[in-house]
């Protein structure tokens, strides 16, 4: 039973750690692939920012830690049969909690922000809401690899 702990704790510890690497939606944080890449700069003014929620990651993590937890607890309960059965309803039930926290853990706020740029164009960029942009406000938008980043003009 001991092992089984054990075993239980190393599991849940490196579906945490997983789900700790999830991709930040900050306009301040790069991932390795835009690091030390060129990338295109262009100037616009905010025409308008509207709150948005950013909706949360499921890498699987959450449902493997809630599951193993959940089959643990569940393995507790009873004797025999009973306990294979309870251990197994531990673990479905740990698996559908775990994707929900997980969900709800990495969610986060964001912002959408319409910038009008200076050929007439409108785009629309959604970040996370790490910093307070202003109707009228000169902006920078940079865009590597496939993303774009609104930042305060430097």
């Amino acid at each position: 039973m001991k092992t089984i702990l054990i075993l239980t704790a190393a599991i849940a510890a490196a579906a945490g750690l997983l789900s700790g690497c999830a991709h930040s939606t900050s306009g301040e944080v790069y991932s390795r692939d835009q690091a030390r890449v060129s990338h295109d700069v262009a100037f616009g003014t905010v025409k308008s920012v509207k709150p948005v929620k950013i909706e949360g990651s499921r890498s699987g993590a959450g449902a493997v830690a809630g599951g193993v937890a959940g089959g643990v607890a569940g393995a507790q309960i009873g004797a025999g049969k009973g306990q294979i059965l309870a251990g197994l309803g531990g673990a479905a039930v740990g698996a559908v909690a775990g994707v929900v926290g997980e969900e709800l853990i990495t969610r986060d706020n964001g912002q959408q922000i319409i910038v009008a740029m200076p050929d007439g164009r409108l785009i629309a960029v959604v970040q996370k809401a790490d910093e307070t942009f202003k109707p009228g406000e000169r902006v920078c938008i940079l865009k590597a690899n496939g993303a774009t980043r609104v930042q305060h003009e430097p």
